[in-house]
């Protein structure tokens, strides 16, 4: 008869087999590649020692050289104390590709989350499909793919690439809501093998699917140094999202600096008199929120475009800014790609969104025309059309054309517009104003005489047309404010707009123009 002593010593002899499948073997292959084990990356992730394995002894039946947890381990812990629940792969047990077990647990964790209504971590590393698995691989991918949707802005999701991910491994990644990379993971859809074979193309690893690169493509949000960045990153981006979409974020700090400081001062002299000076957008955004806080979301891309989150008395708020720094802050198609997924994140989980502007308008060039900047501007339109949120706008100077629109406008959709008086409204900039508008006039003079006259136009057009002061007194904008009260009448907009609600009315979903 077999005892109970026996029966726990029987237990822990699994546990420590779960805990290490593959031995000695794997010890030494993450020491060869420098990284950490599947569950030390979790430990990295989560509080210490909150960490609930679910599945440790979970293999595929039938198979005595089976081996345990199948790839992946799975479970639940917290995050500054709030409940997640988290999967890594195992990139030594059968190169942590996907099987039926593998799929069982990963479902089974997704269900979990959405279920107890809380987010969503994945750790990637991952071979893809499970090759000798054949169409049962294929078909938990799918599966996957389809509990993807009942999460899909209900909780959020968040997938880390450590590794080398190919093939199905990326597709779920790439639908969550942010991707976040190291410097030495890939990802791709057919390797550098594949694709010589098929199309004789000769690329390199790093060309094809280098997390730089990927980020560039705008495919990765956030590129960290290394895995402890990354998972840095990654609780950072939790602490400003909500359990849920029917939870609100974590309130941090509410009512610093009730009053007007130093720092918001300094907002009065940061605008360049010369229209052509440019400025750096950071040294605004860094004064008008809490504590100078700044996350940055999708830095790699599309740079005349920042995306991020920030405080506003304490809460977590969405902020879509221009970079003068960059293509002179103008909006393009790659730009409004990236400003139309952060903004439907945000409205999502219930963030209002700051928008700060300085932009001369849709960027022009026949590239962008091939490459699609009229309907994927119109996806940045369409995605401020439909947020709910309260939108908060501040125009500390251009705000030309569509640019004006799109940016947050009263007209869009935007609850309270703020304007500094350095604010310039208009169609378009008055240099090309003047060469449309005043072409004969210029004509009738000596050319020793017309940069005299064209620069009295401009300058006239400049204060008469491209002012604040016309969009006040037709109450495009609610107020022309000091610079150096931008922080506090933002909070003060946000405490008056905590309850606001907007209905769509009933449909079953909005058309996009995708």
């Amino acid at each position: 008869m077999e005892t109970t002593g026996a029966k726990r010593a029987l237990l822990q002899e699994k546990l420590e087999e779960a805990h290490e499948p593959m031995g000695v073997v794997a010890v030494a292959k993450r020491a060869a590649k420098n990284i950490p084990s599947p569950r030390q990356r979790i430990e990295m992730l989560l509080d210490p020692g909150s960490f609930i394995e679910v599945g440790a002894l979970v293999r595929e039946p039938g198979r005595a050289d089976a081996l345990y947890g199948d790839g992946v381990v799975t479970g639940r812990g917290t995050i500054d104390g709030r409940t997640v629940v988290v999967i890594s792969h195992d990139q030594t047990v059968y190169g942590g590709s996907i099987g039926e077990m593998f799929g069982r647990k990963v479902a089974a964790a997704m269900d979990l989350a959405a279920d107890v209504g809380c987010p969503f971590v994945a750790i990637n590393d991952s071979g893809g499909a499970r090759v000798q698995d054949a169409v049962t691989s294929l078909s938990w991918y799918a599966a996957l793919s389809r509990r993807q949707l009942r999460m899909s802005g209900a909780v959020p999701q968040v997938s880390l690439m450590l590794g080398k991910c190919a093939a199905g491994a990326v597709y779920s990644p790439i639908n969550t809501d942010v991707l976040i990379a190291t410097e030495s993971a890939y990802m791709f859809v057919t390797g550098p093998d594949v694709i010589r074979e098929t199309t004789g193309e000769e690329v390199t690893l790093e060309e094809l699917g280098g997390a730089f690169n990927q980020a560039h493509n705008g495919n990765i949000h956030h590129i960290a140094i290394d895995e402890r960045a990354a998972f840095d990153w990654a609780r950072k981006y939790l602490s400003f999202m909500p359990s849920n979409c029917f939870d609100r974020p974590p309130v941090v700090n509410p009512g610093l600096e009730p009053d007007i400081t130093d720092s918001d001062r300094e907002l009065n002299t940061l605008i360049p008199d010369r229209d052509r000076a440019g400025y750096d957008m950071y040294e605004i955004l860094l004064r008008i929120f809490d504590d100078g806080d700044f996350h940055e979301v999708g830095d790699a891309a599309a740079r005349n475009i920042i995306t991020g989150f920030a405080r506003v008395d304490g809460r977590g708020v969405g902020v879509i800014a221009n970079q003068p720094l960059m293509a002179s802050g103008s909006i393009d198609a790659r730009g409004s790609d990236k400003a139309a997924h952060f903004i439907r994140l945000c409205d999502a989980f219930g963030l209002p969104l700051i928008f700060v502007v300085d932009t001369p308008g849709v960027l022009p060039g026949v590239e962008e025309e091939k490459i699609g900047v009229i309907k994927r501007g119109g996806r940045f339109f369409y995605a401020v059309v439909e947020a709910t949120v309260p939108i908060v706008t501040v125009i500390v100077r251009k705000a030309y054309g569509g640019g004006y629109a799109v940016m947050g406008s009263k007209q869009l959709g935007g609850d309270i517009n703020l304007a500094w008086p350095t604010a310039r409204i208009a169609v378009i900039g008055a240099e090309a104003a003047v060469g449309l508008t005043q072409r004969r006039r210029l004509a009738t003079v000596s050319d020793t005489e017309r940069p005299a006259l064209r620069q009295q136009l401009i300058d006239f057009y400049n204060a008469t047309v491209a002012t604040p002061w016309t969009a006040a007194e037709r109450g495009y904008i609610d107020a022309v404010i000091e610079p150096a009260h931008t922080r506090l009448e933002i909070r003060k907009a946000l405490r008056l707009l905590r309850d606001k609600t907007v209905d769509h009315g009933p449909r079953k979903h909005h058309l996009m123009p995708l």
